[in-house]
């Protein structure tokens, strides 16, 4: 049985700590999470990009996202990468 995407929205708190926590809280049973960026919590797609960079910083270095628009999609990869 395939599993929805958990989708979770990030809003005008923007990135914090606990947003953080959370997505790596979801990854615990997740391979895979969608995060919709409002406009109140990026203005265009540059500072999208750079909320993106940061929340994977913040999750390590075993996970990777793709950004289309103001829509970020996170996985988890089974190994680290280097």
């Amino acid at each position: 049985m395939v599993r929805p995407i958990k989708t979770i929205q990030l809003g005008k708190n923007g990135l914090t700590e606990s947003f953080i926590l959370e997505v790596k809280r979801l990854f615990e049973t997740q391979r895979m999470i969608k995060v919709q960026m409002l406009r109140s919590a990026c203005r265009d797609k540059g500072m999208a990009k750079e909320i993106a960079e940061k929340l994977v910083a913040g999750l390590g270095s075993k996970y990777g996202y793709k950004l289309i628009g103001y829509t970020l999609t996170l996985s988890r990869f089974r190994k680290t990468l280097r």
